[in-house]
């Protein structure tokens, strides 16, 4: 007998992700968390590409976006050292919602827990031991040390994970040199802002908005916020940074000072963080009862993409999980959770890799490929695929089968319905991350197929993208057809079982 289903290590946006959805699936999951209160150190400012979807899907995105008090235009993003140029596009191939992390978290921990998940702070996982049955956490508490059994285990303990450690899985890659300081500050007096963004300094004079370089690194200046600055310096240093540890305004000022060789006043901070980029993947994402998701399981060296693929790495395992533990799980079902999820942080990899070789050089050849590069950017057709890659909305999964529907393997996107009971939404119908036989042709014979292992919803739409989808609990469309079912009883069993 265990304890619980499944020990979640770490509450962060990734950890309580999948504590909600193995909780919408009704397994029971228990949160530990080394700190003994949420971190207040600012780490990511936003959300961005396709996790922003799934939210909505599950009733979170308009609550979400209640806690933004400082909303900025979502539609220029950087790129390696350039900017992505989104504005002429009515509808943005790349989402985002400017949310600060602890508000996000704090909202993830209110879902999670709202729906039983149980979150214990200051309880660090120590050791772990598994067997074919179950697995054992040894937990140093407040109160003392103590055990937690469990069927399975899952590190979503950050980049630094000692769940990835226990597990003895390797997780190779690289920590560049470069050490990143932002602050979002206010206006000092003394200080001019010009109406292009550029500032007027009384000992360097103009320091144009934007990227300036110089041998010593990289000092950017923007405004995400009226009367606010966004400032950001890059320099080499050797040694490893610990995020952790809070960063004053005086260690911004003299990180300046040593880029641009002269001092920049400073208003009072409203954010402060340091962080520095690893390119690294674990070279498996499972060991026996043990799995990795988030940073535990990749590192990305870039901004703005790590939320989105760690959170998408809790959607996609959680309902397997569930099918898993619920004895319900066809062969191998839990297997695709590493065939999907390292290839998605591979690619995830692949384009924060890029940002690197971007942003990297300092020589007239690298200023010269950002230029080629940003006129590229230019057509719409490159930003646009850009914007997917940077997005995830260009992840296909490969699905068993031939012949297969050109969805199949997509996300499913979101498009109005008419049910017998009234106007809905593919959106509406994920709600509660249940796997879902859409009939948009009126097809008879569906619900024998489905044989109760997936909800039949018969609808209605105005621009059906095929007469039947079948959809995953985490919005993947596992099979999709026009005149025919040939192939959805095997995706039905491939995916839920006989």
């Amino acid at each position: 007998m265990t304890d619980v289903d499944v020990t979640i290590v770490g509450a962060g946006p990734t950890g309580l992700m999948l504590a909600a959805e193995l909780r919408l699936a009704g397994v029971r999951p228990l949160i530990l968390e080394r700190r003994p209160e949420q971190g207040q150190t600012p780490k990511a400012h936003g959300l961005s590409g396709q996790i922003l979807d799934l939210l909505k899907y599950r009733g979170l995105l308009d609550r979400l976006r209640a806690l933004v008090t400082d909303p900025v235009p979502a539609d220029r993003f950087p790129f390696g050292g350039v900017h992505v140029d989104l504005t002429r596009f009515e509808e943005p191939p790349l989402k985002a919602l400017s949310v600060r992390q602890r508000l996000l978290e704090g909202l993830l921990e209110e879902h999670a827990t709202g729906l039983g998940a149980e979150l214990r702070r200051g309880h660090e996982v120590v050791g772990v031991s598994q067997d074919d049955e179950s697995l054992t956490a040894e937990v140093r508490g407040p109160d003392g040390s103590y055990q937690v059994t469990a069927r399975y285990l899952v590190g979503c303990d950050g980049g630094r994970s000692p769940v990835r450690s226990m597990a003895g899985i390797p997780f190779p890659g690289t920590t560049y040199p470069e050490v990143n300081r932002i602050g979002q500050v206010g206006i000092p007096d003394g200080l001019t802002v010009h109406d292009n963004g550029d500032i007027e300094t009384p000992e360097l004079g103009r320091i144009k908005a934007g990227f300036t370089r110089t041998g010593n690194g990289v000092f950017a200046l923007g405004s995400l916020t009226p009367g606010i600055l966004f400032i950001q310096t890059t320099e080499d240093d050797p040694g490893e940074v610990d995020d952790d540890v809070p960063m004053t305004l005086a260690e911004l000022g003299d990180s300046i000072r040593r880029v641009l060789g002269g001092y920049v006043p400073l208003g009072d901070p409203v954010r402060l963080s340091r962080y520095q980029f690893s390119a690294r993947q674990a070279e498996r994402y499972r060991e026996g009862r043990i799995l990795l998701a988030g940073d535990a399981a990749h590192l990305l060296p870039s901004t703005g993409t790590a939320i989105n693929v760690g959170m998408s790495d809790s959607v996609n395992l959680a309902w397997k999980l569930a099918a898993e533990l619920q004895g319900r799980a066809p062969e191998g079902l839990l297997d695709t959770y590493q065939a999907e999820r390292h290839a998605a942080g591979a690619r995830a990899l692949l384009q924060s890799q890029a940002q690197v070789a971007l942003r990297r050089g300092h020589d007239a050849a690298a200023e010269a490929l950002r230029a080629v590069f940003e006129e590229l950017l230019d057509d719409e057709q490159p930003a646009r695929r850009l914007a997917a890659h940077l997005a995830g909305t260009d992840l296909r999964y490969p699905m068993p089968g031939s012949g297969q529907h050109a969805l199949a393997g997509t996300f499913v996107q979101d498009f109005a319905l008419e049910t017998d009971e009234g106007a809905t939404s593919v959106g509406e119908l994920l709600r509660g991350a249940r796997p879902v036989l859409l009939d948009l042709a009126g097809r008879p014979e569906l619900p024998d197929l489905a044989r109760g292992r997936v909800d039949v919803r018969v609808a209605k739409a105005e621009d059906r993208p095929a007469d039947v989808l079948l959809i995953r609990p985490d919005g993947y469309l596992a099979w999709a057809g026009d005149a025919d079912a040939d192939g959805l009883p095997e995706a039905l069993a491939a995916w839920f079982g006989a």
